[in-house]
């Protein structure tokens, strides 16, 4: 099986929303678009085309289809980053489109949640989500994600779309690489780590012998 990988740009306070520019998606009265552009640095840049480097299949949702669609085709396959997305092959989750025509792309028929699952059984390169934030609440709603690259920006907005939202499956994750940018953005990836390790702080109650114990104690 096939990994599925969401690289995500992210606020402080977990927000995912619109971090490329202001008309990217205003929806429900969002004023903050843009707000990831004054951070980059020559390592995140790196990062990214680490990222890229290697074969990948593309998953996106509808909007994200359509801001990439509008601008990657256009920028030239001499830039590294256009160059990757316009040659990798592109599933598209919408209702809405009736047709996609960025180069290699499909639409998936059916169910969400199934036609990925269908995809991680099938041969090929990994698989990675890029913004999409409408179809990475059903991949985590159906424990599809097998690996978060999370680009965790020193920024607080207090409103807007976040990654773990309603309906995240609880579960344990692993630390597999941490690195952090001059401008403060830490870029943390982690991959599954099983079930959660639940446990309490809190002190016991001491049984009846312990409490003769410490009486004998400090009575000598």
């Amino acid at each position: 099986m096939r990994p599925l990988f969401v690289n995500t740009f992210l606020t402080l306070d977990g927000v995912m929303q619109a971090p490329g520019g202001p008309e990217e998606d205003p929806s429900g009265g969002f004023t903050h678009g843009g707000w990831s552009v004054g951070y980059w640095d020559d390592l995140m840049g790196q990062v990214m085309g680490e990222a890229m480097g290697a074969p990948f299949d593309l998953l996106l949702g509808r909007r994200t289809y359509e801001i990439f669609a509008a601008h990657w085709p256009s920028a030239g396959d001499d830039d590294p980053a256009a160059n990757a997305l316009n040659r990798a092959r592109k599933y598209v989750a919408s209702t809405t489109l009736d047709a996609v025509e960025w180069r290699n792309s499909t639409l998936l028929a059916g169910d969400v949640a199934d036609a990925v699952a269908r995809l991680k059984e099938e041969p090929g390169p990994e698989i990675q989500v890029h913004g999409s934030g409408h179809l990475i609440q059903t991949l985590i709603g159906h424990d599809l994600v097998d690996r978060y690259r999370l680009w965790i920006f020193p920024v607080l907005l207090g409103t807007g779309k976040r990654l773990f939202a309603r309906g995240t499956v609880p579960a344990g994750l692993r630390l597999v690489d941490s690195r952090t940018s001059t401008t403060g953005v830490v870029i943390a990836t982690y991959e599954r780590g099983g079930e959660i390790g639940y446990g309490s702080f809190a002190f016991e109650e001491p049984t009846e012998a312990e409490v003769e114990r410490r009486r004998r104690l400090a009575s000598e």
